[in-house]
Order: structure tokens, then sequence, then C-alpha cells
């Protein structure tokens, strides 16, 4: 049936090339990278020009080259054009190079291929579908093969698929069995068999094709490959032919094209230039239907003496050249240096993140790396985190750390040696133990040592019941070959308690317990499969006992006991419950004895079932749970699955900060769950998980269904999905609890499709946690694509492996962890660090700055040019339409190259509004970035208002002034040097004096640039005016000695400072009325700051608690089929690699307190003190702990927080009383009731804000400060509140009441 879904077939043919040559196959060569030589310019070019502002300029720069209509020279254009367009290509060709790089490095591999009989090196670039190749132990596989022997028995060999699904644990392979045996060089070179098969495709776990050889036909499934960037692993060689080459391997299938990225600011600007040059076309219109009517009625009267210039005839014509000319002057709205500037920003932002201290990894002597510089802010915009599990949460190493037997718990210590005492050291008593194992708990020990009958039985259990391989290097010197890192570690814990596992036959299991060597005979493997979830062996000791060993999971094992168990299974069950509330992985352990007759009976059925035709496998599952009844219960194990460092704490911190995380992995869904529920994405307290399993259409589709009405009791699935469809926020405030949602691959697929995926994105992004399992790489790619399409929000996609790959491509920011899995998702991201725990620092702090210091930027930068363009537009109702500029021409050239450059880089690369410590203390300080606020389309009107508000003071002001003017010898002023060297001296300095309001955050760079600008003004403005630069170039410096006299004369400075003051004075009487009014939350956290700096003794939050409703820790990394591989005897003979053993850690700390999502995007009322706390403390430890009623994050953007609130008394309402009393521990620190007259708000969020437990100073007293608003007039009291504005200017009030 699956063969019959391919409409096209692939036939290769082994060992002859010609043949295959014919089909065209595509050659193992991969090409990653966008550009060569020969097409690099022309491509580049034209993906520069596909931005609207490189067109613009690029016009501007042909009109400029026609001297009847320019003003101004054309190299005042084409000189910035040049530098911005070399310096992105510059960027995009590194960027590229490192591609090809390490494209070459992997077409030079090197490997082994049959050619006329002998094994020859080649490069992977050169291997060709038919090739038959060898590949070793450790070495990646070069392309997709066929799998045709293999140094093992009968056919086997163990692979890696890290690159491909994430997974780590092994897999095993074997070759079709009429091939198995040709494993000499010899017999593979006649070999002739060829294969038809499917089309190349996507599908990582399925293959159909069938070998034809010797006119017999041989079925090959998934079974028989070899994929592309698997590695082989315990198997000494293999040989394989080459079905998919280079493009055409699943690997390639599955990883996505290199995309242009661009931030959503990028996509912005483009929109206002157009709306710029829109309005730009408006005033030169204006200007031109002025020049004509002029020209008309006016410059027709001096034709005798002025006559128009040729080819000038008639008005209208000249109003055609003065349209041009005016579009010429007036580009400077959206001058080039904007696109250099923000470029410049940009890459110092990447530096700071380089360079950046507290992202370094010491351990793996990594730092963090920006390998792009054009998304810096947009990672301060993030919505959705997508993360991959494997080597990005976590370490992928599992440690013994916790077991209950006979229902007496050990506990190997929640912070290691602390808890327990000193590390066990197991060589005294046991010589054959792991030294890297470890275990504080030497109660354990005892009981073994001892002899207590449970705790052998229990380590005699983890000795037997599992499908690992020993291989003894040397005398005494075990190498575990486990096929899940799980059982690794149980058979680990095993041998370290005394009870070695040393070898197997298929028929015995050998083992040294207590020093003494013990041959178990192996009766029957009752198998692991995802249904069953446990396994069982069954075995006779040498004293002829026959026993049934069965691990698994709880859930199932417990209600399979013998009912004499209820006491020691509700106490089981209770150390269960704790042990996955911790997040580890839970198995319970049980054991049977058989009697003779028992075994026999049911041997035979075994027998049937095991030969059936049909329904095997049902069968066999019947006849399982037929014998696996009635058995003893032994106790549970806990295995820690090791997060990386801090992964649960940058979880929660980062969903305060309104950040939703998705895990999409290639793992099994329990698994998935477990580590869900260790790094708090999962919690006991939410109000539901939905498991999406379904296989069909329909299923899925009403499980989705069935999942969205429960999270919108009150909606109709129908309206949500309209919500959805239209981007609403508010569709997120409307569902009751917390849910979160598991889905699989095979149901992924079904969602995905066009007609579902709007209910699967209703009912994801309902849910606070998503994890999906068992997906392949592009499916990891198309649910980061359905958000984008669907949520319109900036999505992040976070991984280690090459599965990653696509997912990081596909995303608006991909990130590369630097981990165990090689560098492939590295060199395909945007970003790359070694710890998952450093995203909150990208993100909080980096991304955040990023934003706002662009936002601020661009702000500035808009109003500053239309301030300096919109002056010519009013010039030109007094100067005829004629085109004449107001400012000198090297005025022009150097206004945004000099004079205001530096200061607003300085600005854009350095400010800040709150150090990076309140950043992280404050996630809710995120939210303006993901809400678009400080820099859009409204933002953009309010700054151009601001610039042509400031040219008509700028222009009228000084026009009005100078037109009746005199010098002290009565000389008039109003001539037009004097008029433009005094606008352009008040244009200067306004726009100098509001670069240094919008400074939040003052460096040296600031200080030398903003008034160093300043200074450079006047000092090449008395240098051009000079009488030595006129003498040299007469006819180039027309201006000479106007500065000097100019700002010689009194008159004109109180001009400057009239003009200087009517453009600041309101704009910083509004900031100081919003300040007081409308605090934004950057604001309150500023002046929270200022007021801790004097109180500093603030009580650390307290964790936290779970919940305790019961759920099942149970997950086993392990695959069906290694029991019967096993019993078959198949995989009998040893290698040599050894697998590594696994250390110990114990797990992390969290904070278990989360935002509640925000019900609407705008009028959101104000949280409550117990609502929300401010984040848990940054990792890197330099970030003090705040107490856990500080609710600042609860609070809307716009609400006002103060700390210690004392208002000014104001009319029909009493002023504000505030104390200080102190409270035991456990009582809350809730407000009293608010005044009468209004004022509630401002209390309930003054309390808000409050330290809960702020001891005094030197006092260690549990009990902590609250305050405590009342209506009773304090009086006497004179209370100095310092507030640092936006702006950077500080202001204070007195109140005396």
């Amino acid at each position: 049936d699956f063969c019959s879904k391919w409409p096209e077939e692939r036939r290769v043919r082994a060992n002859d090339r010609e043949y295959n040559e014919k089909f065209q196959y595509a050659s193992n060569c991969i090409m990653t990278s966008k550009y060569n030589i020969i097409t690099f310019l022309p491509v580049n070019l034209f993906e520069q020009f596909q931005e609207v502002a490189n067109t613009y300029f690029l016009f501007l720069l042909i009109l400029q080259l026609i001297p009847q209509i320019s003003s101004l020279s054309w190299f005042t254009t084409i000189v910035p054009l040049a530098l911005v367009l070399s310096i992105t290509a510059v960027k995009d060709a590194t960027d590229d190079y490192f591609r090809h790089k390490s494209d070459n490095q992997v077409n030079n591999r090197q490997s082994q291929v049959l050619i006329r009989g002998s094994l020859q090196n080649e490069k992977w670039m050169n291997v060709r579908v038919g090739d038959i190749i060898k590949l070793e132990n450790k070495q990646f596989v070069a392309a997709d093969l066929l799998l045709l022997s293999s140094t093992e028995p009968h056919g086997l060999c163990y692979i890696e698929t890290a690159e491909l699904d994430g997974e780590t644990n092994m897999k095993v392979r074997q070759s079709v069995s009429v091939t198995s045996e040709l494993g000499d060089p010899n017999n593979l070179a006649s070999f002739d068999g060829e294969v038809v098969c499917e089309p190349p495709n996507n599908k990582l776990d399925r293959f159909c094709g069938t070998l034809y050889w010797r006119d017999k036909k041989y079925p090959l499934t998934n079974q028989n490959m070899l994929l592309r960037g698997c590695v082989l692993r315990n198997t000494e060689a293999c040989y394989g032919l080459v079905i998919f080459a280079g493009p055409d391997t699943k690997l390639m299938q599955n990883s996505g094209r290199t995309k242009f990225k661009r931030t959503s600011i990028d996509r912005l600007m483009n929109t206002l230039v157009l709306w710029i040059f829109g309005f730009l076309v408006c005033m030169g219109v204006i200007l031109a239907v002025g020049n004509a009517v002029w020209e008309r009625e006016v410059g027709s009267r001096f034709q005798s003496y002025l006559p128009w210039d040729p080819p000038v005839d008639n008005f209208l014509f000249s109003a055609f050249l003065s349209f041009w000319s005016y579009v010429i002057i007036l580009n400077t709205v959206v001058p080039i240096s904007l696109y250099v500037s923000v470029e410049v920003i940009r890459l110092g932002h990447s530096y700071f993140i380089n360079w950046d201290q507290k992202m370094f990894c010491s351990q793996c002597n990594t730092a963090a790396e920006a390998r792009t510089t054009t998304l810096n802010e947009e990672l301060g915009q993030v919505e959705y985190i997508f993360s991959d599990k494997t080597g990005t949460l976590t370490q992928n190493i599992m440690s013994f750390n916790k077991c209950s037997i006979n229902g007496q718990p050990y506990d190997n210590g929640s912070t290691g040696k602390s808890a327990k005492g000193e590390r066990i050291d197991f060589s005294p008593f046991n010589p054959l133990a792991d030294p890297d194992f470890c275990f504080y708990d030497d109660k354990l020990l005892e009981s073994v040592k001892v002899g207590d009958a449970h705790s052998q039985e229990f380590f005699r259990l983890l000795s037997l019941c599992h499908t690992v391989m020993s291989e003894e290097k040397s005398e005494g010197e075990l190498v575990y070959k486990a096929q899940s890192p799980d059982e690794g570690a149980l058979v680990t814990a095993a041998r370290n308690f005394g009870f070695v596992f040393r070898s197997r036959t298929p028929g015995t299991i050998t083992t040294t317990e207590m020093g003494r060597t013990v041959t178990y005979s192996l009766l029957a493997i009752l198998d692991f499969n995802n249904i069953r979830k446990r396994m069982s062996v069954i075995v006779r000791s040498p004293e002829g006992r026959i026993r049934l060993y069965c691990k698994g999971a709880d859930t199932v094992l417990l209600e399979r006991l013998h009912h004499c168990n209820q006491e020691l299974t509700a106490v089981t069950s209770d150390h269960l419950n704790e042990y996955a509330a911790d997040g580890l992985r839970t198995l319970a352990l049980a054991y049977r004895d058989l009697s003779e007759d028992e075994w026999e009976s049911w041997s035979e059925s075994h027998s049937v079932a095991d030969k059936a035709t049909d329904c095997r496998e049902d069968r066999l599952a019947a006849v399982y749970e037929q014998i696996e009844q009635d058995m003893m219960l032994l106790g549970a194990t806990a295995i820690e699955d090791k997060l990386q460092e801090g992964v649960p704490e940058t979880i929660a911190v980062l969903s305060l900060a309104n950040i939703k995380i998705w895990v999409l992995t290639g793992d099994k869904q329990e698994t998935a769950v477990n580590i869900g529920y260790s790094c708090k994405m999962l919690t006991d307290d939410m109000t539901e998980v939905f498991i999406i399993g379904g296989h069909t259409v329909q299923s899925v589709r009403q499980e989705l269904r069935s999942a969205c009405s429960s999270s919108y009791p009150q909606v109709s699935t129908k309206m949500m999905q309209q919500e959805w469809k239209k981007g609403s926020r508010e569709a997120e405030g409307k569902q009751e609890g917390k849910f979160a949602l598991v889905i699989n691959g095979h149901s992924l697929a079904h969602a995905l499709e066009a007609d579902m995926e709007s209910e699967f994105v209703s009912t994801a992004c309902a849910c606070k946690a998503v994890i999906c399992c068992r997906v392949t790489p592009l499916q990891k790619a198309q649910v980061v694509e359905l958000i984008k399409k669907h949520k319109k929000a900036v999505t992040l996609a976070i991984g280690d492996g090459a599965n990653d790959i696509s997912m990081i491509k596909s995303a608006h920011i991909g990130v590369g962890i630097s981990g165990q899995e090689g560098i492939q998702a590295v060199l395909a991201s945007d970003y790359s660090f070694s710890q998952f725990r450093f995203l909150q620092r990208l993100l909080l702090v980096h991304g955040r700055w990023s934003y706002l210091r662009m936002c601020r930027f661009l702000c500035y930068f808009f109003y500053k040019n239309f301030a300096f363009t919109m002056v010519h537009f009013w010039f030109g109702f007094f100067c005829g339409f004629s085109a004449q500029t107001v400012y000198d021409q090297y005025f022009i050239t150097l206004y945004n190259i000099v004079y205001t450059s530096l200061p607003v880089l300085a600005m854009g690369i350095f400010d800040q509004d709150v150090p990076d410590q309140r950043s992280l203390e404050y996630p809710k300080l995120y939210e303006p970035g993901q809400l678009n606020l400080l820099f859009n389309k409204r933002e953009f009107f309010i700054c151009i208002a601001q610039g042509i508000y400031s040219s008509v003071v700028l222009f009228f002001v000084p026009y009005a002034i100078l037109s009746d003017a005199t010098q002290s010898t009565g000389v008039p002023l109003a001539d037009y040097q004097t008029f433009a060297v005094t606008t352009a001296t008040a244009l200067v300095i306004v726009v100098s004096v509001q670069i240094a309001l919008d400074t939040g955050f003052w460096t040296v760079f600031n200080h030398v640039f903003v008034w160093g600008s300043l200074a450079s003004y006047f000092t090449i403005m008395f240098a051009l005016n000079s009488q030595i630069l006129f003498r040299i170039f007469p006819n180039q410096f027309h201006f000479v000695g106007s500065a000097q006299s100019t700002l010689l004369q009194p008159v004109v400075w109180l001009t400057i400072a009239l003009a200087t003051a009517i453009c600041i004075v309101p704009v910083l009487a509004f900031r100081f009325l919003k300040l007081d009014l409308k605090p934004q939350l950057s604001d309150t956290v500023r002046y929270t700051q200022l007021v801790r700096q004097k109180r500093r003794n603030v009580s650390e939050g307290r964790l936290g608690a779970r919940g305790g409703s019961r759920r099942s820790g149970y997950a086993f990394a392990h695959q069906e089929g290694f029991g019967e591989l096993i019993t078959s005897g198949k995989n009998m003979r040893l290698s040599s690699l050894a697998l590594a053993t696994f250390a110990s850690r114990h797990s992390s700390s969290w904070i278990d307190t989360l935002r509640r999502k925000k019900a609407t995007l705008t009028n959101t009322p104000p949280s409550t003190s117990g609502e929300c706390s401010p984040a848990p403390s940054c990792l890197s430890g330099s970030v003090p702990p705040l107490s856990n009623s500080s609710s600042v994050l609860g609070v809307s953007q716009d609400t006002p927080i103060e700390e210690e609130t004392i208002a000014a008394p104001a009319p029909n309402t009493q002023p504000l009383r505030v104390s200080f009393t102190q409270s035991p521990p456990s009582a809350a620190g809730a407000p009293e009731a608010a005044e009468p007259q209004g004022s509630a708000q401002a209390a309930a969020a003054a309390a808000a804000l409050t330290p809960a437990a702020a001891r005094p100073h030197g006092e260690d007293s549990p009990g902590g400060w609250t305050l405590s608003l009342g209506t009773v007039q304090v009086s006497g009291v004179k209370t100095l509140l310092m507030m640092t504005m936006q702006s950077g200017f500080t202001f204070c009030r007195t109140f005396h009441h």
C-alpha cells in the first residue's frame, strides 16, 4: 500500500555507473551556499535593490545627474549609496564564504568506494548512485545506503541517528539475508543486484523498495537502510549500496532552504519610505504649482532682464523642472546615511553579544556569537520559542538518582554530598564497580552488605531484566553497550551495588553477585513496546527456581500485582509521586515465582503465538499478559535525565516575559512529557494536559475540537477560529485554567493539513505549553511556518543537531547550541552559544536593549531630518518657488554626515533604560517589544509631527525677528546669508538638545559625540566662511565672512535662544506630565531601584511549592525488538566499542510561579499583589533575588506603580499616609482599603510593588516590613522623591503635608 503511493520509481544497479548515469541522478555533492564567484554580484545587487530605500536612492542619483534640475552635487548620493551596498555585500559574502567552507569540509570527506574490484579512497562529492562503499566504526554515513553486509553476525549493525532525529540511543539495522554473506570485496565486486524503490522524499521512518537479484526479489524496508548523517557505532565495518546521494538524501530533503531574513522594523521602514516618498511628491507638486503661478503672475514681469534659462520657454515647463528640483532638495527626509547608521548600530550590538562574559561557557571554552548582524532588534520581539529537546534542554545523560525498595526510600540527595554525606567509594566493596558512578546514600549500600533480601533481589532484577550487551576488554574492565541510556544507568547501578552483569548468550546470563559468579538460564524475554510499557525476563537460577522479573511503567505494572501488595503499593506509589514531581523518570519493579508446570504450560502457549502467521503481535501480547499477573512488588527506580544547567529557571523567566515555548522533538511521548515536567513547562497544577494521538484525520480533528472546547467552554470552536484568524490577542484571555498540549508526529501530520491547521493553531495557542513528539525535521519547520502564518508573531528556533536545521532556517531567528551533535546547527544559525540558559540573557537583555536602541534611534532620526528638510519647504513660499536652498550646500552635505551622525549613533549603540540585572528581574519589561509599542506607524507620525513643528519654529521665528532687526551700526540683518547662518545654528543646537533629552544612559562616548558635534559645527562653519578658502576657491565658497559677522550680533543669539526654547519647552513639559501621570514600567523600575539603594535588605522570595496530584513519571527510551534479537542469538558477537558511563548531577531548583496570561491588548486591569513576581535570579549569579511579592510584572505598561507613593493633596482628595509595620512571615502584606476619592488604583499599584519581606538593616527577624496606605494625614513630613526620566534627566518634587 505504501509503495503504491509513489507514482515514480528509482532504479539503481550495483557496480554499474554507466547504467545509473542514464537517469541523471544527483551527485553526492551538497551546496548550501547562495552564491558563487559569477553569480554573487548580480544576485546580491538584485537582493539589495529589493529594499525600497536602495531603489529610491538610485532613482535620486539618476535625477542628480541631470544639470537642469539638480541643485546638489551627484556625489552627495552616490558615495553613501555605494558605501551601504558595499558593506552589505561584504557581510553577505562573508556569511556565504563560511557556508562554502562548511560544504567543502563535508564534500571532501574521504570514503572507501569499491571500484573495479578494489577499495579506493574517494571524496564524498565523487560518490555516485550505485556505488558500493565501506564504512568503519564511528564514521558518518556518506549517502543513503542499502545495507548489504557487516562484520557483525547476521548482517547486523548499530547506528546513532542524532543528526536525523536528535536521539542518541543506538538503533539496529540488518541487511537482507541473501546479501549478508557478501562480506568480502571480491564477492561484492561481482554483485549486480538491481534496486527498484520510491523516489527521493523526506520521510525518515519509511522506505519501500525491492531488490532483484538472481531472478528473485526481496522486499526492502527502512530497517535495511543507513541514512546520511547517521554514525556507525559498535560495528567494526559494513558495506552499503548508494541509493540516494547529495540533495536526494533524506537528510538534505529535510533541510530547509537558506532564506533571506529581515526584521519587522526593516519591513516597516520599507512601508514608511514609500509613504515618505508620496509625501515628498505631494510637497513637490505643491511647490511646482506655486512656481507655475508665480512665474505666470510675477516672474513674467522680469523677463526683459531676468529671462528663463534654456530650454525653459514657458511657466509650465518651469514648474515641471521645479518639481524635480524640489524632489532632489527635499530628499533628505530619508537620507542614505540612515541605512549606513542602522548597519553600524547593528554591528555594534553584535559585538556586545560576542563580548558578553556572562554568556561565555568556561567548560566548553565557547563564547556566544552573533553570526548575523541584521536581526538584533528582533531578539527583543520574540513571542514563540521552538526548542529541540535532546542536547538543547537535556544533556541526554542518565543517572541513577533515587529508589524505593520494599517501601524504604533511598535518596541520592538533591544537593549532592551536603545532603547525604560524602560520595560512596565502591572500590573496597566491589572491585568491578564503575568508578564514574556517583551515589551518596550509604544506607543503601549497607542494606546490600548486610544481606537484606529485598535490596539484593532489587539489584538482581536490574542485572537480569534488560537487553544490554557486555564486553570485557580486560579482566574486570567491563563496557556496557546499552540500546538506551536508561538501561545503561540501571545496569550500571546494579553493577556498583554488587550485582554485576558480565556476559550473555542466547540462552544464559552470567552475573557476579556479591563476588560470586552465577549463571542463569534465560528462558524467555517478554519484549518491550510502547503499548505494553514494560519488559520481562524469565530465568532459571542454578538452584532450579524459575522466576519472572518485570520492570515497567507504574501505571501498568501496579495493577498486575498480587492483592497482598496493597500496603506496599500505597507507600511505593507515594514515593513514585514524589519522584515524578521532581521530574525524574520512574520504573516500577516486580517479580513472580513460577512453578515448573506453570512454565511448561505458558511456554507452549508462547511457542504457538510466536509461530503464528497472522496477528502474531497481538497473540504474543495476549500470552505476555497471561504470565505477567499476580506479581510481587519490589520497589521503584528514579533516573534523572540530566537537564542542562538552569533550564527550569530560564523557562520560568521566559514565560514571565509572555514568551510561549514549544518543544519539538523526535523522541517518544513518555520521554518528552517527562522532560516537560522536569523543566517545569508542565506542572501538576495544570487544569489538563491534552494528548493528541489520533491516527486518522477524523480522530485528530475530534481530539483537537474537544481540547479547544475544554480550554474555552464559553466560546464555540468556530468563533475561536475566527478570532485566531484575525490575529486577535483577546482570545488568550477567554480560556479558563492552564492547559498543555502533547501531540505525536503521526497526528501532527494530519493537524498540519490545510483544512485543519487553524483548529490546531487555536487549540495549541490556548495552551501554556506545547510538546510535539516523534516529529521529523520537516515537520518542525512546518510548525514554525504555521505560527508565522497565523499568529504574525516573531519566532525563534533553537537546536543543536542537523535535524534542527530546517526549523532554525524557517524561524525568524535561529539559534544553534554548540553541543555534542556537531556544529551543523551552529553553521545554519543566526546566533550561537553553548547553553540553553544563555537564551534569557540574549533575549531579555541584548534583544530588549537592541530593540529599544533601534526604536529610539529611528524616532530621533526621522525627527531631525524632517526638522532640517521642511525648512526648505517653507522657504519656497518666500523665494518665488525657485528651488533655492536655505542653507549653504556644504551644511546640507555635512548635516547628516558630521553634525548629527555621531550623537545618534552613540545613543543607538550604548543607550539603555534599565540595567541588565533589572531586565532579568522584571521580564515584563520585554512586553513592549512583543507589542511593537516603541516604533510603529503612530510613533512615526508623532516624530514627523514634532519635526514639522520644529521646522516651522526654526524658519518663522528667525524670519520674523531678522526681517526688522539691525546691527548696532544700523545696517539691516535681513539678508540671505545672515538668515541661513542663524537658522542652521538654531537647528544644530535644537537637535543637539533633543538628543540629550532622548539619551537615557550617558557614557563618555555620548558626551564626546554630542558636545563634540556641536563644537565641530562652529569650527567647520568658521573655516568654510574664512577668507583663506574663499581666496583659494572663490567659486565654491559664497558665504565668506557670514558666520563671523552674524554670530557677533546679540539679536541673533536671542533669536536662536528663543527658537530653541519654543522647540524644546513643550517637549520637556509633555515628558514631565507623562512621567508624572502615566509612567511606563521602565520608569517605575528605575524609581524602585533608587528607593532600594536606600533600603538594601530585601528578603529572598520563596520557591513555589508543587502540587501533590498523582502522575506517573514513567519514561523509557527503549525500542521494541531487542528481546527477540537477543534470544535469536543474532547479535551475540561483541564489538570493542565502549559506551560512556554517566556522571550524576542533581536537580536544579526552580521558581514555580508563572505570570498569568494577559487578557487583552489594552485596558488590562492591574494584577493583585500575589499574582506575579519578579523573575528568578539570573543564572550567572550576578543578579540579587527579589521578594516574591513585588508585583511589577502583573501591572499594565501604562499603570503608575510606586514603592512609596506620596501624592500632593489634590482637590477633593485626602493625602496618603505612608507607614511601615512589622508583620509575621505568615501574614500577607495586603494593602489596606484605598482612598475613597479616586486614588484606589494608585494605592493598589503602590502596594503591588512593595517587597513583603524587606527586613530592617542588620536584623535577622523572620518578619518583614510591609507598606500600608491610609487616609490619615502625616504632618511635618518632608519627602524628597528622585525619579529618573526616560530622557535621562532627573527631577525632584518636595511635598509638605
